[in-house]
């Protein structure tokens, strides 16, 4: 399956001045897999060397023993009959479950370089913290980060752009290709690509589900009940999880029941997450670490409160007030209970404004914006803020075409800048409000767009 990182981790590669690459991400998006089988079997093919460390207890033993780089590479070469050097590829795989691997990626940097080293996990921040703010004897105080010593990727589930590609390749191509036109489309052409985007909201990015869905995709009800399947398997997971390097059983509990619980929360006429219908009595304090949790274990992203005037750089207004959002959209959807016939019948009414609203975020946290929200006074609210290039820019995401009251209470505290809305309308641009309209297919390319080039093109 194609996945877009390929291009990062190709000239990662080429790279003279590269540094070991830390890849990062939640479980089950595909990091091993784009590491070995798309990256190193396509660049380094039988010259690369993968050990995992959730199940090679010799070798995490000997590291825990050994913190000398020379010794773990001699290990390396007699115990793999493998030669760790500038044209062999070297990956340790779930290295949470080996943190002095992670350590050593200082020494790789400063003295075996030439080595192209990737190191991979998906609860590794997570470790780190527990490990380092454990207390008496089972404290691990010198565990330090390498701090400039690595680069670093984040992998996420799939955005629309990359659903499509794997999809129909000549789907994404024309789509790209008429985005960069700001081309709109024919009646037909428009509704065919909503229905596309469509499944993406149902399916989501996890790429073992797109897998399943792409396989019985010509027969759509087969599809999505494979694809429920999946899903609730990579749910009951996710809930698993939970259990790993948490502060208390009342953090695990709460964990839970905050993540069961976002759907709820976003179909709320106030989408503003409430503890107490977590848990009853319960304040904000007691879900700090909870949601520290879920956000650094990257299943769930955090929106924050702005209010009336803003300016830039982006900091929350009130850390009391937020919104959670489920990082993959088929999460989402198995979270909201969705009903597959309903869906396959009647998308555009089985699919509220908050599945629209949760898509979005997704696409921002794919690539590295922060998520905040604006609100003003009586109901005046958009559902995002970016900042781009210092410029203070809102997006709302609409089914329809909402109404102009918003933006003109944004303004009256604001510089009277662009405002962006994404919907189920066709590209457009209204020079008078100065509103710019992008249709659901297209954002995922126009956010690839503001990423390359740093600055809105209209």
């Amino acid at each position: 399956m194609y996945r877009k990182y390929l291009d990062y981790l190709a000239k990662w590669a080429k790279d003279e001045d590269r540094k070991p690459l830390l890849v990062l991400g939640a479980r089950q998006v595909g990091k091993s897999y784009l590491i070995e089988e798309l990256f190193a079997k396509q660049y380094f093919k039988g010259r690369y060397l993968r050990i995992d460390c959730s199940d090679d207890p010799d070798f995490v033993n000997y590291v825990y023993a050994n913190d000398s780089l020379q010794k773990v590479l001699d290990f390396i070469q007699l115990h793999y009959d493998f030669i760790p050097d500038k044209d062999h590829l070297l990956i340790f795989d779930e290295a949470q479950e080996c943190l002095p691997i992670i350590q050593m990626m200082k020494h790789f940097c400063e003295k075996r370089r030439d080595i192209p080293l990737i190191v991979s996990g998906s609860l590794v921040r997570i470790k780190i913290s527990r490990q380092t703010h454990k207390r008496g004897k089972n404290a691990d105080k010198g565990f330090l980060f390498p701090v400039g010593k690595v680069n670093q990727l984040m992998v996420y589930p799939m955005t629309f752009d990359e659903f499509l590609y794997n999809y129909k390749k000549p789907a994404f191509d024309f789509v790209k290709d008429n985005f960069q036109k700001r081309s709109n489309l024919s009646p037909d052409l428009h509704k065919e690509l909503m229905d596309i985007f469509a499944d993406y909201l149902f399916v989501g990015g996890m790429p073992e589900v797109v897998q399943t869905f792409l396989k019985y995709k010509d027969n759509k009800i087969e599809a999505y009940s494979k694809v429920i399947e999946k899903l609730n398997e990579l749910y009951t997971d996710y809930l698993s999880d939970m259990d790993l390097y948490q502060a208390s059983k009342e953090s695990i509990i709460r964990s839970r029941l905050i993540y069961k619980s976002i759907y709820s929360q976003l179909s709320k006429e106030n989408k503003n997450f409430k503890t107490s219908q977590v848990v009853e009595k319960t304040k904000n304090r007691d879900v700090i670490n909870p949601i520290g949790w879920l956000t650094t274990a990257c299943v769930v992203n955090k929106s924050c409160l702005l209010k009336e005037k803003v300016s830039s750089p982006l900091i929350e207004d009130n850390e009391s007030i937020y919104r959670l959002y489920l990082s993959d959209m088929g999460i989402f959807t198995f979270e909201s209970g969705l009903n597959a016939k309903n869906f396959i019948l009647d998308k555009d009414n089985a699919l509220s404004g908050v599945f629209y609203e949760n898509y979005i975020s997704i696409e921002l946290a794919a690539r590295d914006y922060g998520l905040f929200y604006w609100k003003g006074k009586r109901d005046s609210e958009f559902e995002f803020v970016l900042d781009i290039n210092s410029r203070i820019i809102p997006l709302d995401s609409k089914k329809n075409r909402g109404t102009l009251s918003s933006l003109a209470e944004f303004r009256n505290h604001n510089k009277h800048d662009i405002a962006i809305k994404v919907s189920a309308n066709q590209y457009g641009y209204d020079k008078e409000n100065q509103i710019l309209t992008i249709p659901y297919y297209y954002f995922s390319f126009f956010m690839n767009e503001l990423k390359e080039k740093g600055d809105l093109v209209i």
